[in-house]
């Protein structure tokens, strides 16, 4: 698996995120710099699982999605004497 990385506008959007849940909740000052390098470890150390999870997921909606298609055809299927 390749880093996760993320556009510009991204990282602005989620290091902001940061910000304000240590301001709001913490009760703690960050700055954007901090915010950036946790930002930077989460994607580094803890993003793998998120995207596995990710993976996970869309794995078993394809196969319930599969099974539902492999029952649709089952439904056409013309009856023979074998």
């Amino acid at each position: 698996m390749a880093d996760i990385k993320f556009s510009k506008e991204e990282k602005e959007i989620i290091t902001q995120k940061i910000h304000t849940y240590f301001q709001k909740e913490l009760n703690q000052e960050i700055g954007r710099f901090d915010a950036e390098f946790l930002l930077d470890f989460f994607a580094k150390e803890i993003g793998s699982y998120f995207y596995n999870r990710g993976l996970y997921d869309a794995q078993a909606m394809l196969s319930k999605r599969v099974e539902e298609l492999t029952e649709s055809i089952l439904t056409l299927e013309k009856p023979t004497e074998f």
